[in-house]
This record gives structure tokens, C-alpha cells and sequence, in this order.
């Protein structure tokens, strides 16, 4: 999924991101801590699990063939002469890969794949995505420690919200989940960009509390939603 289509299925505009920037300058204006944003289509390649699955569908297709193969037979003996006994098993093959064909290659739709990807491993794929972002972005970097990253995974239907060492040793980060699960709630209702501005705001709220802007106050993170395409 590019980012034009992925930015569309979440409702965020041209402006939404515009607004969102300015949002984030504003929030750190208060405070020494550093806000980042990031969204993507998908946190990992899940082709592993969606094979399987198709595999098992096609299995599963397989032996329920079995019980019906004499009335199978019979049917083929109705179209064809002098049909090969291998036939009928032959077709049963044919059937079960095309089965896992078909399904491996639809697998990638969404609610397919949330359907057969156990939540754990999609919620440990986004945290760790989520993660390697925080480190590749620098967000962990950041002069006193105190860098947070909002980071949203579309088909996963899951936001992580990962606050560095200075944060954390003053924030619970029980606080910081609250935020997160308020902001899957304004995606679960197409109010994407609106959720993230007042996350934004919040966030800034709650560090300017405790991190209040020093006389540096250094903007060491670009400002804004990155939005991560696939592979990136």
C-alpha cells in the first residue's frame, strides 16, 4: 500500500498534515522533549503465516474430498471413457493446491490477513517495528533522553506509544497506553487526524509538566507524520 492510499484510508489530508506539524512545533515550543509521529500500512511481511494458512485450508479441503471419493468417481465416469483410476485423486491434488493458490494470493487483504494472524504476533510485529523506527529515526537520541514516539500500524489496528529512558523514569508508561488506546478509538472512527492532534497536544501537555522548554530548547526531530511504506 503507498502512501497516498494509505493516507486516504485513514482520512488524513494534505491540510490534516500541515495542521498536524504545526501542532507538534507548537507542543515543543513548551517543552525540552521531543514529539514523533509515524504510520504504516503494515508493521512486518506476514507471507509465512498466510501461507500456512492457505496450506491448512487446502489440506482441510483435501480430507473432506476423501470421504466423497466413489461418488467423485462416479460423476467423472459420467463425462469422460475409460477414466484412468488415478484421475479422480489426480483432481483432488488440483483442487487442494489451487485452494491454497487462490487464498496465498488474497491473503494480503486486511481483514483477511487479521483474521488469520494470531493478534499476539501482529501486536509483537507492530511493538517491534515500532521500536526499530524509534531507533533509525533517533528519537532515542535526543539530548536529555526525553524523545516519544506515537507510532500507528494500519493493518494491525494498533497504536504504540514509546517514551526513552528520561521519560519513562518519570512517566508511568501506563499513561502513555491510555493516550494510545484514545487514539485507536478516533481511528476506529475515521477521525484520524483529529486523534493525533489532540495525542499531539497531550503529549505536549503532559511533557511540558515535567520537561519544561530550556533556555536551547533545540528542535533535534523533524516535525509532522512520516509516513513508512513498504520495506522502509
Amino acid at each position: 500500500m503507498n502512501r497516498t492510499k494509505l493516507l486516504g484510508k485513514m482520512h488524513i489530508t494534505a491540510e490534516d498534515l500541515s495542521e498536524i506539524r504545526s501542532a507538534v512545533a507548537d507542543a515543543e515550543e513548551k517543552t525540552s522533549g521531543e514529539i514523533a509521529l509515524a504510520v504504516t500500512a503494515e508493521s512486518a511481511d506476514y507471507s509465512f503465516h498466510e501461507l500456512r494458512a492457505a496450506v491448512l485450508l487446502g489440506a482441510a479441503l483435501f480430507a473432506a474430498l476423501i470421504p466423497v471419493h466413489t461418488t467423485v468417481t462416479k460423476i467423472v465416469e459420467n463425462f469422460f471413457w475409460a477414466v484412468p483410476s488415478w484421475t479422480t485423486t489426480a483432481i483432488y491434488g488440483f483442487t487442494a493446491f489451487l485452494t491454497i493458490g487462490v487464498l496465498f494470493l488474497f491473503a494480503n487483504i486486511p481483514l483477511l490477513d487479521r483474521a488469520i494472524i494470531p493478534r499476539r504476533i501482529r501486536s509483537r510485529m507492530v511493538y517491534n517495528r515500532a521500536l526499530r523506527h524509534f531507533v533509525e529515526s533517533g528519537v532515542y537520541a535526543t539530548r536529555d533522553r526525553t524523545g516519544i514516539l506515537v507510532f500507528l500500524s494500519w493493518m494491525e489496528r494498533e497504536v504504540r506509544i514509546i517514551a526513552d529512558k528520561g521519560i519513562s523514569e518519570k512517566i508511568d508508561q501506563a499513561t502513555w497506553n491510555t493516550l494510545a488506546e484514545t487514539i485507536a478509538l478516533g481511528v476506529r472512527d475515521g477521525k484520524t487526524a483529529a486523534a493525533l492532534l489532540e495525542a499531539v497536544r497531550e503529549c505536549g501537555r503532559i511533557l511540558a509538566d515535567h520537561f519544561p522548554a530550556d533556555s536551547i530548547n533545540e528542535n533535534e526531530l523533524a516535525d509532522g507524520l512520516v509516513v513508512l511504506e513498504k520495506g522502509e
